[in-house]
């Protein structure tokens, strides 16, 4: 389980992008983390892997606490979580198969990952985890080369490289269109359901979240103001709604699906 237990983090300039947050996800939960722009989102994602460090507060996961490991404790503990970014975050001039092997270097020694010297169970772990996503005739073009939701796909096999037990998925549909959107949660899903992969996913839309969530928090000025299920979301009432989105916010058709299009979400 991952118990995050009041968490804080507030930026050099003083923005005060998490306050006091608290929260528990089971092990194999599909949990979606909604909210406007500037609500916490990324920051919360990126404390829990410590791309961003935590001001206060305790990250507890398989027994550790992933806000004070330190060096090689903290390298190994990122080995069992995965990341998959908004913009991909690929090398764009390397080709498919050396960015999904990308994933293999928090397995790999000091001189190999400078030298990317990838041994042959890496190079075969990678073309399977090409093949789940769907992008092997892909392997050996450049990342660049590739369509929106393929780069997305690669970033998905990239985070699959590393055997993790949880992936975090920060707004990793928000520059696609609503086919293709579908389509990576639904990668995300049968990780999630066939690997017994907790992923963690944070969305604008909640017609997705009603689709693939089995669990919901919402963020508002870096404050949890919602938890719920699935089905608490398809039975949210207008003051649960405008807690997380303001009293400006409307509900179109009894739900609102486009919020927010992206932008800086800290």
């Amino acid at each position: 389980m991952l118990d995050v237990r009041h968490l804080t983090k507030v930026y050099p300039d003083g923005t005060v992008a998490l306050k006091d947050v608290s929260f528990q996800v089971p092990d194999g939960a599909y949990l979606v983390i909604i909210g406007l722009s500037g609500s916490g989102k990324s920051t919360l994602l990126r404390c829990i892997n410590r791309l961003i460090e935590p001001t206060e507060g305790e990250i507890l996961w398989g027994g550790l606490d992933l806000a004070k490991l330190k060096g090689e404790e903290l390298r190994k503990a990122r080995r069992q979580i995965g990341m998959v970014f908004q913009q991909f975050n690929l090398v764009k001039r390397s080709k498919v198969v050396t960015n999904v092997l990308a994933g293999r270097l928090g397995y790999t020694s000091g001189w190999r990952s400078l030298t990317r010297g990838f041994g042959a169970e890496d190079r075969q772990k990678a073309r399977e985890a090409m093949a789940r996503l769907g992008i092997t005739a892909q392997a050996l073009k450049r990342a660049d080369e590739l369509s929106g939701g393929q780069q997305q796909r690669v970033g998905i096999a990239r985070a699959l490289m590393q055997d993790p037990k949880m992936i975090l998925a920060d707004e990793p549909v928000a520059s696609l269109d609503p086919v293709l959107a579908h389509s990576i949660l639904q990668h995300l899903e049968r990780l999630n359901q066939d690997d017994k992969i907790t992923i963690l996913c944070s969305l604008h839309y909640l017609d997705l979240v009603q689709r693939y969530a089995s669990q919901v928090i919402g963020l508002r000025e870096g404050r949890l103001v919602y938890q719920g299920s699935r089905e608490d979301i398809r039975r949210m009432t207008d003051e649960e709604f405008k807690e997380i989105y303001g009293e400006e916010a409307e509900r179109a058709g009894g739900i609102r699906g486009d919020l927010d299009q992206g932008g800086d979400d800290r």
